[in-house]
């Protein structure tokens, strides 16, 4: 069982807005004479309410494009199976944990993944969410631990 992590760099600037939002023009970004003009939003903004949303919702979409069905239990975990191969997808809002038994089917996830998003591989998962994951591959051991709290 192999556990990798990868991070989608700006992830909410993937999503795309559905109403209308306009907001004031940045400091720095206004022409004299047009101090009074607004920006009308077409994509998703850090701060922004819907932010979450607007992007795991595209994200949804390609996930699921790829063969990953979602989980009925919980929308934030995938699986996608081929042949003896099973691979878990499992997302926290920016955070990806990739587990799965097949190396080469986990490199081919991140490998796509990386064409569809802009993605820092983090390698393989010691630490997520303030939980540590160790592991004794000798004994066939995996666990978690929040012994810091």
């Amino acid at each position: 069982m192999r556990i990798w992590q990868m991070d989608v760099k700006t992830a909410f600037l993937n999503g795309f807005v559905e109403e209308d939002i306009f907001m004031d023009q940045p400091e720095g970004f206004t022409v004299v004479g047009e101090e009074q003009k607004v920006c009308h939003l077409q994509r998703s903004i850090y701060g922004l309410k819907q932010a979450s949303r607007s992007w795991n919702t595209p994200f949804d979409e390609v996930i699921r494009g790829y063969d990953f069905i979602k989980n009925d239990y919980d929308p934030c975990v995938y699986k996608k199976i081929s042949g003896s191969s099973i691979a878990y997808l499992v997302l926290y809002v920016d955070d990806i944990l990739l587990i799965g038994n097949d190396v080469k089917m986990l490199g081919d996830i991140k490998a796509w993944l990386s064409t569809q998003f802009s993605m820092k591989n983090m390698g393989e998962a010691s630490y997520i969410l303030g939980i540590k994951i160790y592991r004794d591959r000798s004994r066939r051991l995996l666990g978690l631990t929040q012994s810091s709290y």
